[in-house]
């Protein structure tokens, strides 16, 4: 929950590092200390700042620094990337962070002002559908949902106050990770326990015990997390990713227990592989630099592998069953009975 009429002053929220100023001049311009300055007070801050909210923090630094610096300057962080200019309907614009931070959406309360950010994967999905659909090329997208708050609705306060949103994208990025992982690991095992084929079956006993030691350091990374907020673990949900809920393989475990033989479970671990990998990478290289864009393309660099690692065997496994279907028959079987066989 980040409140848009107000303004947090204080040091950088922990674990956000500031840009290198000096490669984001202006085309034909020099260096400011001015903007400099202007930039790294705006940078400390958290939540939606008007102008006016900016230019009153400058001039408690500095009462040099005038009204009309303060703008330009603005709109030249925006240019930068390192502002995101956004409308309440307040009458005047607001700027959040750009930089190190994922491009999101809005629930705005219409009687406290207070915005409520999140992240959906359907409402990104659905955008790209009809920009694609009438061959559109979208350079931006701006959903803001305005209504009522729970607390102005209920009269009951919020369970949990602000959060920097680095941090709520780093836990949300983590969930859906570990419950991919833990999906994964129930997939392999049952794999494992069902293969006929050795080799087969020693790739999925690998992969689950892989899984399992990845999910361990996962579980300590979202651990390490929460120690750096102990109330981050009460905070709303920032990323609404339906299909990942559950895990990315819960699907095709409950396949596996509908009956199937080894090419098919090697078939069901390489979509499933193939998805989880399509799915990291794409929200990864779409999200702006965080700490939960990092998550998802490590990620997907892991599901990459498991993937390479899936078809080689099932390549392996139908080249074996192939020569073994060529062999010649043992104790002079009936043709009948190769027939049979196979």
């Amino acid at each position: 929950m980040v409140r848009a009429a107000t303004v947090k002053a204080g040091g950088v929220p922990m674990n956000t590092t500031l840009p290198d100023l000096s490669r984001l001049k202006p085309d034909g311009g020099k260096r400011s200390s001015k903007r400099e300055q202007i930039v790294n007070v705006f940078l400390r801050q958290e939540g939606h700042l008007s102008a006016d909210d900016l230019v009153d923090l400058i001039r408690r630094e500095d009462q040099r620094i005038s009204r009309a610096t303060v703008y330009r300057t603005l709109q030249w962080m925006v240019d930068a990337g390192i502002a995101r200019k956004v409308d309440f309907g307040e009458g005047r614009f607001r700027f959040e962070h750009s930089y190190r931070q994922p491009r999101h959406f809005h629930l705005i309360c219409k009687t406290c002002h207070q915005s409520f950010e999140f992240l959906s994967s359907d409402i990104e999905a659905l955008v790209e559908e009809v920009a694609t659909a009438r061959s559109f090329s979208p350079s931006q997208s701006v959903v803001q949902i305005y209504g009522t708050c729970e607390q102005c609705r209920t009269g009951r306060h919020a369970t949990s106050e602000a959060g920097h949103t680095d941090l709520l994208f780093a836990r949300d990025a983590l969930r859906i990770a570990i419950a991919t992982e833990r999906s994964g690991l129930e997939f392999y095992s049952r794999a494992a326990r069902i293969a006929r084929d050795a080799r087969g079956r020693k790739v999925f006993q690998d992969l689950a015990a892989e899984e399992k030691e990845h999910l361990g350091k996962l579980e300590g990374r979202y651990r390490e997390l929460l120690a750096r907020d102990p109330q981050l673990e009460s905070r709303p949900t920032f990323l609404f990713f339906k299909g990942a809920a559950n895990g990315l393989f819960a699907e095709g475990a409950d396949r596996l227990l509908r009956g199937v033989n080894d090419q098919q479970a090697l078939l069901i671990g390489i979509r499933c592989e193939r998805n989880s990998h399509r799915f990291f990478k794409k929200y990864g290289e779409r999200f702006e630099d965080s700490e939960g864009k990092q998550i998802f393309l490590e990620f997907a660099d892991e599901e990459r592998d498991h993937l390479d690692l899936l078809v080689r065997e099932y390549r392996a496994l139908v080249k074996r069953q192939g020569r073994n279907r060529k062999a010649p028959p043992r104790h002079g079987s009936s043709a009948s009975h190769r027939a049979s066989a196979r």
